[in-house]
Order: structure tokens, then sequence, then C-alpha cells
């Protein structure tokens, strides 16, 4: 019997694309001036089954994770600084605190394994433990941590669409969490570690070589070699994609990267749309598609982060972002930055005028 996160994902509503394709060609402007806001109002037509999608509520959840490879120097933050940003985030100070006030989005935090020994203030509790293993000397997690971060995932979604969301942020905070991302896109891709290390939190050339070194330790460690390379669209089944994914987030993720690819699933499979951020976050929309292929038709991808590995995994995705500013701070900011304009796109395509409408000459 299939795990829930191979079960099918729902299938996009393509009369409603087919409709709202229509509408865009209708109305008062040249076909195709608006551009990807175009595109936009359509792909959510389909995921939203409605010719005039909205985005009304949209949610952000944060999962935050410690990683027990900093313990190799490949962060220049020490670790303190996950439980103390989650405090940050609560209290309203943090970038993506003030982005999802400026949004109108719910936002949330998660603590999925951190080294907190007791619930922080305004944290959800939900510690798959206390932070990952370090994954140069064995596994970051056993199986049945990864499939509690996987279920978080999955319930953390299930609990925004009962509050009535329409569009899901994830975010994600963790000191080590890009040296854990990108440990993970390099077994999906068949990479070594100097094709996807990247400075981070703002590692030196110095810094960004031993990360890399780092993370070829660990492939090596785990089975995870340059030869286990897999086509973009490889077959499902036992040793396939899906074998692969697991075992590479058991290996070498981190809690809230399990959860947020877990979180991913859940979304495809319940119809949510997605709104992904930035390194991070793709590593485990990555995963998520190669444990469940369906769940790429219900992502949409925000930025083109700054940390150098981003554009690999955007164009394993065969993903086009919205935004490219430069940013890479993580914690769904990139996101939330791009989420306007996924509500522009709905407002020009739900309120202007079709031609006949306006009673101007030049619609089909």
């Amino acid at each position: 019997m299939a795990l829930w996160w191979q079960q099918p994902v729902k299938p996009l509503d393509e009369s409603a694309r087919a409709v709202a394709r229509l509408r865009q060609d209708n109305l008062t402007k040249p076909p195709g001036s608006l551009g990807r806001l175009e595109q936009l109002a359509v792909e959510l037509a389909a995921m939203q089954y409605r010719v005039k999608p909205r985005i009304e509520q949209p949610w952000i959840t944060i999962f935050a994770g410690d990683h027990g490879v900093v313990a190799e120097g490949v962060s220049a933050f020490p670790q303190e600084v996950t439980q103390q940003m989650l405090a940050n985030f609560v209290n309203g100070g943090a970038a993506i605190s003030v982005l999802a006030r400026a949004a109108g989005a719910h936002l949330e935090v998660v603590d999925a394994g951190t080294l907190a020994k007791a619930q922080l203030p305004g944290v959800l509790w939900a510690k798959a433990g206390d932070g990952s293993a370090n994954f140069t000397l064995g596994p970051a997690m056993s199986e049945a941590q990864l499939v509690h971060c996987l279920d978080l995932g999955h319930s953390t979604v299930k609990r925004s669409i009962t509050h009535g969301c329409d569009l899901f942020i994830g975010g994600e905070m963790g000191i080590g969490n890009t040296t854990s991302a990108a440990a993970l896109a390099c077994a999906l891709l068949g990479l070594p570690g100097g094709e996807l290390a990247g400075p981070g939190t703002g590692l030196d050339s110095g810094g960004v070589s031993h990360k890399a070194a780092v993370i070829d330790k660990a492939l090596a460690l785990h089975g995870f070699t340059k030869t286990e390379q897999i086509p973009p669209n490889p077959p499902l089944g036992k040793g396939g994609t899906v074998d692969l994914a697991h075992a590479a987030l058991r290996c070498l993720g981190g809690f809230e990267i399990a959860a947020l690819s877990g979180a991913y699933i859940a979304c495809a499979q319940l119809g949510l749309p997605v709104l992904v951020d930035g390194f991070i976050t793709t590593a485990a929309a990555l995963a998520a598609c190669r444990m469940n292929p369906g769940v790429r038709d219900w992502l949409l991808f925000a930025h083109a982060s700054a940390e150098p590995g981003h554009a690999r995994l955007l164009a394993a995705l065969d993903a086009e972002p919205l935004l490219r500013l430069e940013m890479r701070l993580g914690e769904g900011s990139g996101a939330a930055t791009a989420l306007p304009l996924l509500r522009l796109a709905c407002e020009l395509h739900g309120g202007m005028a079709t031609f006949a409408e306006a009673g101007v000459s030049g619609g089909n």
C-alpha cells in the first residue's frame, strides 16, 4: 500500500484554465501585453477551480530546526541564533513578520526540531528531536523522525485549509540549513558539493570551500555519488526517484526541510496553491517533486535567490521565478515579497472589462 505522500495529487481544472485563458484574450488590452501576470492568473484559475481566482487568506508557516552539521564549522552564525530568531518572529521584529503584516497574511512558527528545551511562547511545539544529527558521521535523522516531519507538514496544511487558506507559503529557520539543503540537492541532482555550496549567512570563499568539502564527505558516506544522478523525469518505483529522495531527506535533510517537503506534497494532494520561497525551500520542493512528481503542478516560484546554487534547483524544476531582487534571507521573505504580484494578477484578471463589456472593438 502506498504511503500518504505517494498518493495522487489533485488534478488541475483544465476547464477553468481554458475559460480563464479565453477571458484573458478578451480583456481590453492586446493579448499577452500583461506578460506573466496573465499566465499567473490562468495558472491560479486551474489550481483554484474557478475562472476568476483570488488570494484572500494567504498563510505563512515557518518551520524551524537545528542542524548537527554546524559542528563542522559551516555557518558564520552560532547555533543559538535559531531560537533567538523564533522569538523575533513571534514578537514581530523579523523581516517575515513585517512582510506578513503588510500582506495581511497569517503567520505561524513551528518548532520542528530546534535545540530549545522548552516551548517558546507563541511557537507551536512539534519537535522531531533536539536538532538533526551531524550527517558527516551518520544519517541526519531516523526513519521515525523523517515520517514525523513529513506528517507535520501534512497536518500544518490541513490546519491552514480549515482556516480558509487559499495560498500556502512555507518558510524556514535553522542555522546550518543552507548546508543541509545543498547536500540534499546534490544527492538528488548527482552533483558534487562545489556546485551548490554558497555563502549562506555570510561565509567567505574559504568558508564556502570548506562547506563544499563537508558536503562531499557526507555524500560519500551515504553513497550519493555523481554516478547516481537520475534523469529529470525518472520512473517511479522501488529504487527510483521516490526511494532516492526519501533516503536523501533522511540522511542529509533537516527537520524543517522535511516538514516543508511534506507540506508541499499535502498542498498538491489537497488542492492548495504554493508559492515557493528561495534556496532552502526549493530544495525541499525538489525532494517533494521527486517523491511525488505531480506536486510540481501546484508550485509557483517567488524569486531567484542570491544563493548561487538556487539557479540549478530552479532549472531542475523547470521553474521561472517572479522576482530577481538578490534576496537571500530565507524565512519565506522572498515569497511574501512576491505575493502582491499574484494578487494583482488576480485583480487584473477579474476586474478588467472584456471588449464586449466595454464596447471596445477588437475582441475575439
